[in-house]
């Protein structure tokens, strides 16, 4: 039997895949799935991610509660739940307003990581084996996530980054089997993820909602 908190690069793509229907509509359900299996694999990185990692979690229990609450159909896609909490003025554009805890603005904070994974998953694919995983991390945080944080979370990032593994070292936490397994699945997922995020982005940018507090 599987181990339930051991990372599979295969479950993420597996749930990724499901998470986009035929209408480029995304399924919420299958999207926190795609997202817990990034923690895990966050998580088995030590330290270093550990930062996001820990607040991931925390999103993504806020967003299963909306799911699985008494408005749950309007929480069954993304869009859908764009929609209502739009048409409903559940989104505060106030930090720490009334509904500070919007779905809306829960889910824009992964949005914001996922383009930090997507990067570096996509960098660690092309990289050649000696390359520096330090200087790779650090390029996709600065290209993405590093621009929502201040400056003592920037510094401590940068410093974590230090402490990951090689990419040998990543492509065992993959958990695909060899290099080229581990490469070939990773050119399945970065499609897949940049989808769902280039999908999720437009979709904010129709709303006025990239900029919430």
């Amino acid at each position: 039997m599987a181990d339930p908190g051991r990372f599979s690069l295969g479950e993420v793509l597996e749930s990724f895949r499901n998470c986009l229907t035929g209408n480029d509509e995304l399924l919420l359900e299958h999207y926190l799935n795609g997202w817990k299996g990034l923690v895990k694999f966050m998580n088995s990185l030590g330290s270093a991610f550990s930062f996001i990692s820990k607040d991931a979690v925390t999103k993504i229990q806020i967003l299963e509660n909306y799911k699985n609450g008494e408005n749950d159909q309007e929480y069954r896609t993304i869009q859908s739940m764009v929609a209502y909490e739009v048409d409903q003025n559940l989104v505060d554009v106030m930090k720490r307003g009334e509904h500070w805890d919007s779905g809306c603005r829960t889910l824009l904070r992964l949005h914001r990581a996922l383009r930090w994974l997507q990067l570096f998953l996509e960098k660690l694919r092309v990289a050649s084996d000696d390359s520096k995983t330090s200087v790779l991390c650090a390029e996709a945080y600065n290209d993405s996530l590093a621009n929502y944080h201040p400056w003592i979370v920037r510094k401590a990032a940068t410093v974590a980054f230090y402490m990951l593994p090689s990419r040998a070292g990543f492509c065992e936490i993959m958990n695909m089997g060899t290099t080229e397994k581990v490469v070939a699945a990773l050119g399945e997922a970065g499609p897949l993820i940049s989808k769902a995020y280039d999908i999720t982005q437009d979709l904010y940018s129709q709303h006025g909602l990239l900029d919430l507090p």
